[in-house]
């Protein structure tokens, strides 16, 4: 059996999905991406740069307030599909090795479908400002919360996948108001919290370009058009690729990134997870823990991320179906399975059953299901290969949270050669994927301290 599981973590690996989440930024990738005279990078940005003839100058580069409503019908429809949900048989085994367990989908779905109130937490979203500006001919959605403190940080916060912009709601204000929140004045931030292409509100790409050097491209745009002269950018998952590249690109006036979700893992780390062979040896403690839970999630957590990298497009039973959507979504992780599925079992921490559901019920009601997923094709298909969590050779100011229950929880050793300006490092002894969302109050003590020395820059 292990030797199955080698030979499949290696074909795995060779599709150019390394970690499961893409293939994304190698070093040499990151050259070629960023080199002006890379073919295909110039290709991709002809695509986008298409913008409607019928808007020109202050029209299409002006920032619109945005307001949103969904009707009690499309809510009610919802609800109807859950409480129509066909099942299949339990699974064959008493843990969740086989995927998302029967007994925690039926418990979802029954409060889903009865109690769950989506106008609760459709009020929490309308009562932040909202806008959209488009670039490079798309819609681009964004929350944008100035502090009353003058001389507040300004810092763009970008979620992945399976996220949005709820993930960062319970860090608006106590970021951008501290004084109510246990801080000072000295540690306001001013807030920019933009969705992803073809995720929530923003718009949907009808054409390949949009990955993580194009957002961060259009990041930088988008902190330009707001007057930011000087800012800093964070991020997980997809957020935390968006950063670094960022950070690669050093648009004019950024000067630093925060991510909780680093790449670090040294090459001889991820040459050998890619050959599915023993770890390199002379591994500390905190590396083998990293190693362990690399290795776990080779072999166990691939799934999602090789099916959206490969055929997004053939998931239509996540859009038809709301149940089949959730469970798409929580199985990103094991460890955040775990926390979720507890939080359905009556024993939340970190996470609610109405968080895990205001986040679902977006996806559902935005229809961004697989426009979300495109985001692994077109990462996969339109960059050069490399490791996700591979070191890309960041030369600017990097803070680092590593939580216990991220998908690897990132050794300083490793952190402190990644980031030749390593500036700031917390290791937290809780906490999963979602950190912004699960844990705010490390999440926002750890990013005031981040970036304190940033501020008089």
């Amino acid at each position: 059996m292990k030797e199955t599981d080698d030979r499949s973590r290696r074909r795995f690996l060779k599709t150019g999905s390394i970690l499961g989440l893409a293939a994304a930024f190698s070093p040499r990738t990151i050259a070629e991406a960023f080199t002006n005279s890379d073919s295909k990078t110039n290709q991709m940005e002809n695509i986008m740069t298409q913008t409607s003839a019928a808007q020109t100058g202050e029209q299409a580069t002006a920032i619109r307030p945005f307001h949103w409503n969904f009707s009690d019908a499309e809510v009610t429809d919802l609800r109807r599909r859950v409480n129509g949900t066909k099942w299949p048989e339990r699974e064959q085994v008493a843990d969740a090795s086989q995927g998302v367990q029967l007994a925690t989908m039926q418990k979802l779905a029954r409060y889903w479908g009865t109690d769950y109130d989506w106008r609760k937490g459709e009020a929490k979203l309308k009562a932040v400002p909202h806008f959209v500006t488009e670039i490079d001919g798309l819609d681009i959605h964004f929350i944008h919360v100035r502090s009353k403190h003058e001389n507040a940080l300004p810092m763009i916060v970008t979620h992945g996948w399976p996220g949005s912009i709820i993930e960062q709601m319970k860090i608006i204000e106590p970021l951008t108001n501290p004084t109510a929140h246990g801080g000072t004045a000295a540690d306001a931030f001013h807030l920019v919290i933009p969705s992803l292409p073809g995720y929530g509100f923003s718009g949907k790409p009808a054409k390949p370009g949009w990955n993580p050097v194009s957002i961060a491209k259009a990041w930088a745009t988008l902190m330009q058009r707001l007057s930011y002269t000087k800012y800093v950018a964070q991020g997980g998952d997809w957020g935390n690729a968006v950063s670094e590249v960022m950070a690669l690109q050093q648009p004019p006036g950024l000067l630093g990134i925060h991510t909780n979700m680093a790449a670090t893992v040294p090459p001889d780390v991820s040459k050998a997870l890619a050959m599915g062979g023993p770890p390199p040896a002379g591994l500390s403690p905190d590396e083998e823990h990293a190693w362990d839970q690399l290795v776990d999630f080779y072999k166990n957590g691939l799934g999602y991320a090789l099916e959206m990298n490969n055929r997004p497009q053939t998931l239509y039973g996540i859009v038809d179906s709301p149940v089949g959507l959730a469970a798409w979504m929580i199985d990103h992780d094991i460890r955040s399975y775990q926390m979720i599925a507890r939080a359905f079992d009556g024993k939340p921490e970190g996470l609610t059953r109405d968080d895990v559901l205001d986040n679902v019920t977006l996806y559902w009601l935005t229809n961004t299901a697989i426009s979300s997923a495109q985001l692994y094709w077109d990462t996969r298909h339109n960059l050069p290969p490399g490791g996700f969590f591979d070191v890309r050779g960041i030369k600017i100011p990097v803070a680092v949270s590593a939580f216990a229950e991220e998908i690897y929880q990132a050794p300083k050793s490793w952190a402190e050669k990644a980031y030749v300006k390593l500036i700031f490092f917390n290791k937290h002894d809780k906490g999963t994927h979602f950190a912004a969302w699960e844990q705010p109050e490390l999440f926002v003590t750890d990013l005031r301290a981040s970036f304190k020395s940033l501020r008089s820059v």
